[in-house]
C-alpha cells in the first residue's frame, strides 16, 4: 500500500439502499443526521491509497478502526466452517463500513479492495473517547448504526428466498447487481452455476433481458 495521507474534513456519507418488502429505500445522511464525523480530531482520520487485491483488514484481525470509502470499491467478505465465501457488503465511494468494529474486539470478515483508490481510515481509540465525551457525537453515531441494522435485517431477508430466480429479481431491484454474475452469486449465497441458470430462467419468463455479455436488466 502507498503511505498513509491525512485528509482535511469527512464529507456525509450516503448510505446505499436497502430492502423493506423489497422495495428500495434511500438513506441519505444528510437528512437522517448531521455528520457525526466532523467532531473528530483531525488527527482520527488518515487517507490509504489501495489496489485491487489489497486487504484492509482480516477476518479475526484485533480491530483498530472504521472506513469510509474515498474512491474505488471495497468488498466484505466471510469465510465459512467448508471454505465457502459470502460477500457481506459492497462499500462504494461514500459508503461506510466496518462500524460494528468500534464495540468488538476483532473484525467479523474480511475488507479487499476490488477496485483501485483510496479510504479514509477513522481511529477506533478517537471514536471511543469522542463517544464519551461529545453526546452529539454518540446520538449521530448510535443513529448511523441503526441504519446499518435495518440494512443487514434487509440482506438476511433478501437471502431468505428460497427460489433462486425471486432472490436474483429482488437483489437487482435492490440495486445488488453493479457488478459481475459471479460478485452477484458470492453476495447473496448462490453458487455461479444456479445463478446463471436463474438468470436464463428470468429472461425466459420475459422479466430480465441479457443486454450483453455477463449484463442483464429488468425488462
Amino acid at each position: 500500500m502507498a503511505a498513509d495521507k491525512r485528509p482535511s474534513f469527512i464529507e456525509h456519507s450516503y448510505f446505499l439502499i436497502t430492502l423493506s418488502n423489497f422495495t428500495l429505500i434511500p438513506y441519505d445522511l444528510d437528512h437522517i443526521l448531521s455528520n457525526p464525523f466532523s467532531n473528530l480530531p483531525t488527527t482520527a482520520c488518515r487517507i490509504i491509497d489501495m489496489q485491487k487485491g489489497d486487504v484492509l483488514f482480516r477476518q479475526n484481525q484485533t480491530t483498530s478502526g472504521l472506513y469510509r470509502v474515498v474512491s474505488g470499491c471495497v468488498t466484505l467478505q466471510r469465510t465459512g466452517q467448508v471454505g465457502d465465501t459470502l460477500t457481506l457488503h459492497r462499500a462504494v465511494s461514500g459508503g461506510l463500513f466496518a462500524e460494528a468494529s468500534v464495540f468488538s474486539a476483532t473484525y467479523h470478515c474480511d475488507a479487499i479492495c476490488t477496485e483501485a483508490g483510496s479510504v479514509t481510515k477513522i481511529a477506533k481509540a478517537d471514536v471511543v473517547a469522542t463517544m464519551q465525551s461529545n453526546p452529539a457525537f454518540s446520538e449521530g453515531f448510535t443513529r448511523l448504526l441503526a441504519v446499518q441494522v435495518q440494512q443487514y435485517h434487509a440482506h438476511i431477508e433478501l437471502l431468505a428466498i428460497p427460489s433462486a430466480k425471486e432472490r436474483i429479481l429482488a437483489a437487482v431491484q435492490a440495486g445488488y447487481f453493479d457488478a459481475t454474475v459471479t460478485e452477484l452469486a458470492t453476495r447473496i449465497n448462490l453458487s455461479h452455476e444456479a445463478c446463471y441458470r436463474a438468470l436464463r430462467g428470468l429472461c425466459d419468463d420475459g422479466r430480465m433481458i441479457r443486454v450483453g455479455r455477463g449484463k442483464y436488466t429488468l425488462s
